[in-house]
């Protein structure tokens, strides 16, 4: 198949086939980072603007990094140091940063939807860096890639999504990529972090740790966002270490080779232990090594659809 859409702003809308187009591109450009020159020239005198309104370190250093790797300017925009702070509104900045011609804008923000409205009101890509409690397609996507590089498949996997699922674009994206490519996914959190209706996404939903990690064949641990608790709704740290932490001891009662994943920061001794998230079973890093590979994909293709790429998919080698 061929990629058509000029952005990437949520895993829900993307079919299977296109999901699957993105991971296999991914593949062909984690090659690239092995390399000691670690370039190709794919996007070459094409600029990438990070527009992030909500701080981040993994996600905007990984797509600087990958937007480097193909050759691209990149340009990074923080809300606190822009004209956002004089009221200047959201889709204005993005006309303003579409004329002076930059071909991809990355954008974070606080708030769900916000990155489908820009996508709408320009002719350049935008890409979903996360928008609220909506979705965050590149980390589901990085996630993914490294479960089908660890196991070899997706379908028919049993994943585990553990934590504040309530407040976790992570987990929105998971579950729709997982549930497309045929995996089955359990979420367990304290009831008060477990959206309503959630079964709705086609997840099996549990309150008990043990329940969650049975049988599964990976666990995505996600992080306790106590900056969220406007109503002081969440349990104690101690308490939710205890019921519901990620440690050795729950780990050795699961499979054997049981893949740990954490989509960062981590929160150690709060959601998952440092004996686990330093272990084995944990694919921490790895994840982040994959997500330079597969956010070079995705800034590839959406520059591709746009007909703004210099090279084709051949040249990348």
């Amino acid at each position: 198949m061929s990629w058509t859409r000029k952005d990437l702003l949520a895993l829900e809308e993307l079919s299977k086939e296109e999901i699957e187009f993105i991971l296999s591109t991914a593949e062909s450009f984690k090659e690239v980072s092995t390399r000691e020159i670690k370039k190709v020239p794919a996007l070459r005198g094409k600029t990438v603007v990070n527009l992030f309104y909500e701080p981040s370190t993994r996600t905007r250093v990984s797509f600087e990094v990958a937007a480097k790797r193909l050759s691209a300017d990149v340009i990074n925009i923080a809300s606190e140091t822009s004209s956002v702070k004089k009221g200047e509104t959201l889709i204005d900045t993005g006309k303003n940063i579409q004329s002076l011609k930059a071909d991809i804008i990355v954008m974070r923000h606080n708030y769900s939807g916000a990155a489908a409205i820009l996508a709408r009101n320009l002719d350049i890509s935008v890409v979903n860096a996360g928008d609220g409690w909506h979705e965050h397609p590149t980390q589901a996507l990085l996630d993914i890639f490294t479960l089908k590089e660890k196991l070899g498949r997706i379908e028919g996997l049993n994943v585990a999504i553990v934590g504040d699922i309530a407040h976790s674009r992570v987990a929105r994206s998971n579950i729709w990529g997982l549930n497309k490519l045929g995996a089955k996914v359990t979420v367990c959190a304290p009831p008060m972090l477990i959206p309503e209706a959630i079964e709705r996404m086609g997840v099996r939903v549990t309150e008990k740790i043990e329940e969650a990690l049975e049988n599964a064949d990976a666990v995505n641990v996600l992080r306790m966002q106590f900056e969220r608790d406007e109503e002081t709704a969440f349990p104690q740290q101690l308490e939710y270490f205890k019921d519901y932490g990620i440690t050795q001891e729950r780990l050795d009662r699961a499979k054997k080779d049981i893949i740990v994943m954490h989509p960062g920061p981590i929160n150690r001794g709060i959601e998952i232990s440092s004996e686990v998230a330093d272990g084995g079973n944990s694919v921490i890093l790895e994840q982040v090594t994959n997500g330079i590979a597969v956010r070079m994909a995705v800034l590839f293709l959406v520059a591709q659809a746009s007909g703004k790429t210099e090279s084709d998919s051949n040249e990348q080698k």
